[in-house]
Order: C-alpha cells, then structure tokens, then sequence
C-alpha cells in the first residue's frame, strides 16, 4: 500500500515522495526572469523535502502573465534564471517541474496586495488580453479581451511547443499544463467564456480542441520520458458552465493524446459560483478520484490538503497519486519533515540533505531548543522540556561528545 513518503514513478521520472509544491504565482520576476529569490525560497523547498517542486505558472508569451511581475519563458534572456531553479531543486533532490500557461482575459493586472485589478490597455504596464470570445470577465477585470482568430490559436500552439523545448534544454522533467482558474485554456473549455460558432466554440469537442492540439505541440517535442500532465478546470460550480462530466469526458480525449497525469482543479470562470467548498478539508478529492477510477489515468489534487493525516489518507487510500501543497509550502518549507513526524515516519531527516540530516538527528544541549514543530502524540497532555521534541531522556544515547537519538527513537525527533 503505498502513503504519503513512496516514492511514485511516472513514466521515466522517480519522484522520491508524493509531495508535490504547487505552482505559487510570486510576482517578484523583472522581464519574466526568475532570480535569487526563486532560487532561494525554491531551494529551501526541495531541501525542506518535497518531491516534486513547481515555481509558478510561467507564461508563454509576455500577455499571458497576470502582471508585469510574473514569470516567463518566451525569450533566451530568461532561461538562465529558469535553469539555476533546476539545478538547485535537483541538487538538493527534488524533481524540477514547471506548469506553462496563459492567463487570457484574466492578465493585465496589478498584483494581488495593491488590489488585483485589471489596468487598461493602453497603462504602461497594461495590455490587451485576449479570449476565446470578446467576453470580460467582469468585476475588477472590465476590459474586453480580443478574440482570438484561428491564425493567432495555431500561433499560441507554436508558443507552447517552443516554450516546452526551451524547459527540457535548461532542465525540468516535468512539465504541466494550465487550463484552469479561468485562464486561457478554462476560458476556451467553458460556455461561460466560449461562444464561438466555428470549430473551437459550441460542443463540448469543439471546447475541448484548443487543450487537444496544444497538447499534440508540446507532445511533439517534449522529451517522451519525462511526464506531460495538465491542470483542468473540471468544474465551473454553476449551471451554465462547466460540469464534471464534461471533464471526465475531456481527460478520456487527453489520455488518448498522450497526457500521462491529470491534476483536478475549478475553473473560476466566473464568481457566480454555487454550493462554495473552499472550507471543505480536501474537496477535490473525490472528483479526482472518480477520473482515476473511470479514465484510468493518475491524478493529483490540490486545495486544503495540508493536514498530514488527510494528505496521507488519500494517497493510501489510492484515491490521489500526488497531493499538490501551495499555501502549506509556503508557510512551511519542511512542510514534509513535520508531516512525517506528525504521522510517526521511521525517519524524517532522511527528507532533507544528509548534512542537515546529520545535524538533525545529532545535537547538544536543551533538547526543546532546537527549534522543531512539536510532533503530535495521541492522547498526550502538554509536553514538559524533555517532551517538547517528542521523545523521553530515556530514548537519548550519550555518545562521547554528542548527543544522538537512535534509530528507533529518531522517527519522533
């Protein structure tokens, strides 16, 4: 039975554990490059013990950023940048994946703590999004996006295609691709946001051939050992949008174009959403688990997975493959350590590099200073000193100068 810390092969890729950190947008990149920052807190990540590590979704034309600030891969400047991710996530074992996309009528923004709304086309820092229909997402984002002519649908294919040889070159091995949030590719599959009356618009094949050939361009040239997954807006939570059977439907069309994971997610094509879940522990879950059952394909799920135990069931339960962690990631880098503490892993430290590991599992001195989340223990009253690191003086071996758990004792340390 596999859990929370198997390791998990896809296709020519090992990932060490199920953990994946999911694509968190920074908005700290100038020109689309990626610098000491994402170096830095990506890093700490991969080190902290995720598997498989995203940056954030990254752009593959200049108006398919969500603001000036946001990552992209169009242009050989920002591939440096892009390839010093890489090798940091892989020196310290993780898996380099990067999710490439296009936010359509929802770019031309400002960021989120100045207010999130869309600037005009003609604000220097603005631009004129574009759609599969001229249909504004309302709200904050008023402006009209350009519909897209069949032309500039096959430009964006070739876009996809370059941007993807470009990740294999600087060294990610897995690549994702985003057709939710309400960005392009859920723009293109939902009737909210689609009414087109020529081949991409109306039925749900026709909503569905925007994904299909921009998977067939990124198939094309990405590297046939390393996975090719996507991030689907399986719901649009209101009547006149999407529906999950339209999903599972599209997932099945995808798995025959050569997607190898399908990560489930909603579309927020729209704020007229009906039965809200966001405080429901887990909520993608089962909609994940119905594609897996039904399409036969691996699948992941992001969305109020951060309790270990709830993190862990899913993947026992075989109903997820991967848990996708975002907000969790961020607040806490070894976010995988402390699960495997919390859940009595026989050994936690070996998620991190051995020489933190080392240091890790042998120290002096006060016991609770150390600076480690408490790990929990069922039925356990308020920890005294000696307790606070989830282990008893009795459980510690004095070796000469160094104090060290042992083996058995380390799973709670």
């Amino acid at each position: 039975m596999p859990n929370l810390f198997s390791p998990f092969t896809l296709k020519g890729v090992t990932v060490r554990n199920r953990i994946a950190m999911s694509p968190m947008t920074m908005y700290r990149s100038v020109d689309g490059k990626m610098s000491d920052y994402h170096v830095s807190y990506l890093g700490a990540r991969a080190a902290g013990g995720f598997g498989l590590i995203f940056p954030e979704q990254i752009a593959i034309t200049p108006d398919g950023r969500t603001t000036v600030s946001c990552a992209g891969i169009y242009d050989e400047d920002q591939l440096e940048g892009l390839a010093r991710v890489c090798s940091v996530i892989t020196e310290m074992g993780g898996i380099p994946a990067i999710q490439l996309g296009h936010t359509g009528r929802k770019g031309s923004l400002v960021t989120p703590w100045e207010g999130g709304y869309m600037l005009p086309p003609d604000h220097p820092n603005g631009w004129e999004t574009v759609g599969p229909s001229a249909i504004p997402y309302g709200g904050d984002m008023p402006y009209t996006p350009r519909e897209l002519t069949v032309e500039e649908i096959h430009g964006l294919y070739a876009a996809y295609a370059q941007s993807a040889t470009w990740a294999a070159e600087v060294g990610f091995k897995w690549l994702e691709m985003h057709y939710a949030h309400g960005y392009l590719g859920a723009t293109f599959f939902s009737p909210l946001a689609n009414q087109r009356t020529d081949e991409y618009g109306g039925s749900l094949e026709n909503r569905s051939r925007f994904h299909l050939e921009a998977l067939d361009a990124v198939r094309a040239v990405w590297p046939e050992e390393f996975p090719l997954t996507m991030r689907l807006a399986s719901d649009d939570l209101n009547p006149d949008g999407v529906q999950f059977d339209d999903a599972v439907t599209t997932i099945g069309w995808m798995k025959e174009h050569g997607l190898d994971l399908a990560d489930l997610s909603l579309g927020f094509n729209t704020d007229a959403m009906q039965s809200n879940p966001f405080n429901d522990p887990g909520f993608m879950v089962e909609r994940a688990s119905r594609v897996r059952r039904e399409v036969g394909i691996p699948v992941a799920a992001s969305w109020n997975l951060g309790v270990p135990a709830t993190a862990d069931a899913v993947i026992k339960e075989e109903k997820l493959d991967m848990v996708y962690l975002g907000r969790p990631a961020l607040s806490n880098p070894h976010w995988p350590v402390w699960a495997a503490r919390e859940l009595g892993y026989e050994n936690p430290f070996g998620l991190v590099p051995e020489d933190w590991g080392w240091w890790l599992r042998n120290f002096r001195g006060h016991q609770a200073s150390i600076g480690l989340p408490e790990a929990a223990e069922a039925g356990a009253g308020p920890a005294t000193a000696h307790e606070t690191l989830g282990f008893k003086v009795a459980d510690v071996i004095v070796e000469p100068g160094m104090a060290t758990i042992d083996g058995t004792a380390a799973h709670a340390a």
